[in-house]
């Protein structure tokens, strides 16, 4: 079902629950009130004929029929009441419509009004049927009750009234449910103009696609109306106009460059044109908005010329890179045939003389490791993360402390963990802005567990990244296909009975630590050197 016709429908629905409440309360205050109505006309019909001397007389008298029947059957017919009872103090009828009945109780209670108080409005089933009634003592001059009148209307009375009253009210509210109905369906129609037809979800969409559209390009966006004011923009348009664009501003308030206020005042399409913005050279291109062959606004894109160059000279850069890696490749292919023949000729000494000095430290930081760490599959991956730290003008250290003289059992648990560590900790070295860049691993046995610390002297972790840095995915990395170091390494350590943890996100002083804890990775004995 369509929007509109839900919001019709509800409309309806409404207007219907609020007539129907309404009547209802109206029905009751019309049937309470005229039963009241008539129930004050009983009390005050009771309160004259008990206030007659002659009534008065007779009841003390405590004398039946006679004088009083008379009376009260006068009284009955005068108000068009259904029945007008006299009784004695002790509830005896002495005065009744139905001759038959006097001397008899009477079939109601009437001891609240021998007591001296009146009964008004009870709906009662009696002698003559269901009725409103009221009753009222009579009493003597000295104030003795000696009896009561008990006046009553059949309840038909009042539900004539009643339904005469509700007849009259279910019109106006049909009156009112009509014109409530007709007020939702004009109300539905200006819905369906404005929004042209779309239902909700499709303005949502809309929404997202225009945020994505307007936001996700690399290219300023900037659109007027007809009236000259912003009506939308970007933060590239602000960035590349070093000026602020408040929704709704007049560009006359703007301080645009004269070439760009003028192909916004003219609305004329412009293709590349060369305009001034603060130290930038940008290049504009604009359309105008027609709607119903009338236009409504101009949009125009921005692009910084000086990305152009940028690319331009990335694109030499690139090529003067590839030069070089062609140039070392040779090189590299010359070394290793050298070393071939050394070997091929017997010359052990100085094959391994040469590629020492090929390789320059690779022998001292070889040493380095197997001091601290005894098994070769760890001593492997840090020679070569030390080497290449080196080759991107950084240091990787292993700490003084650290200390491993036992084996490990599952080295690719631990390469995994450690590697990926290390990685992650010579990319925010070399992204940070200390100057050298460093990172410093320790590692130390603590019975078969291997515990492992790294950090670095890069900026540290983002407050935003802290507490999602190990989900798949998280990167500070700009290029795509990162994200999933870390969390490798947490679950590998995890699937292990150990972990991995950011132990400090760094500060002015230094960069991260990560922490890892690795149980039963390590061998009870010592490994063999």
């Amino acid at each position: 079902m369509r929007f509109s016709r839900q919001i019709l429908l509800l409309q309806v629905g409404v207007v219907v629950l609020m007539l129907g409440l309404g009547l209802a309360l109206v029905t009751w205050q019309l049937r309470t009130t005229l039963n009241e109505q008539y129930g004050q006309r009983a009390l005050a019909i009771a309160r004259s004929v008990a206030v007659d001397p002659v009534v008065i007389a007779e009841v003390a008298a405590k004398r039946p029929g006679g004088e009083l029947e008379r009376r009260s059957k006068d009284v009955t017919s005068r108000t068009d009441s259904l029945f007008v009872v006299i009784t004695d103090d002790q509830e005896i009828r002495l005065a009744h419509p139905d001759e038959k009945l006097i001397g008899q109780r009477v079939s109601t209670s009437a001891k609240e009004a021998l007591a001296g108080n009146d009964v008004v409005s009870a709906v009662q089933e009696g002698t003559r049927g269901l009725s409103v009634r009221s009753k009222t003592p009579i009493r003597t001059a000295e104030g003795r009750v000696v009896g009561e009148v008990s006046v009553g209307f059949t309840v038909a009375d009042p539900t004539e009234d009643f339904n005469r009253l509700l007849t009259t009210t279910l019109l106006f509210a049909g009156g009112a449910l009509l014109l409530g109905v007709g007020a939702s369906a004009l109300l539905n129609r200006r819905l369906r103009r404005v929004t042209h037809g779309l239902e909700p979800q499709e303005l949502s969409e809309l929404l997202y696609e225009r945020e994505a559209v307007l936001h996700g390009i690399g290219e300023g966006v900037l659109a007027v109306d007809a009236s000259n004011r912003v009506s939308v923009r970007n933060e590239e348009a602000e960035r590349l106009l070093s000026i602020s664009l408040p929704l709704n501003a007049e560009l006359s308030s703007l301080d645009l460059s004269p070439r760009l206020r003028k192909a916004l005042d003219e609305g004329l399409p412009v293709d590349n044109l060369l305009a001034v913005a603060g130290n930038r050279v940008l290049v504009i291109n604009s359309r105008a908005v027609v709607r119903d062959d009338h236009v409504i606004g101009t949009v125009l894109t921005f692009r910084d010329r000086t990305d152009l160059d940028t690319l331009s000279r990335e694109l030499d850069g690139i090529r003067a890179l590839s030069d070089g890696l062609r140039a070392q490749r040779h090189e590299f292919s010359n070394r290793l045939h050298t070393l071939s023949g050394l070997l091929q000729l017997g010359h052990t000494s100085e094959a391994v003389e040469y590629l020492q000095t090929i390789t320059e430290s690779a022998g001292n930081i070889s040493t380095e490791a197997s001091e601290a760490v005894s098994d070769p599959y760890l001593q492997a991956l840090l020679v070569a993360k030390t080497e290449q730290a080196q080759e991107k003008g950084m240091t990787l250290r292993v700490s003084d402390d650290s200390w491993v003289p036992a084996s490990v059992t599952d080295p690719v648990a631990v390469n995994t963990v450690v590697g990926n560590l290390v990685d992650n900790a010579l990319h925010a070295a070399r992204m940070g802005p200390r100057r050298p860049a460093t990172v410093e691993i320790a590692l130390l046995a603590d019975g078969d567990t291997l515990h492992v610390s790294v950090v670095d002297s890069g900026p540290g972790v983002a407050p935003e990244l802290r507490d999602r840095l190990f989900d798949e995915g998280v990167s500070t990395k700009l290029s795509p296909g990162h994200g999933l170091g870390l969390a490798l390494a947490r679950q590998a350590a995890r699937a292990r009975g150990g972990d991995v943890w950011l132990a400090n996100p760094g500060d002015e002083e230094s960069g991260a630590l990560f922490v890892a804890a690795l149980p039963g990775m390590l061998s009870t004995g010592r490994a063999e050197g």
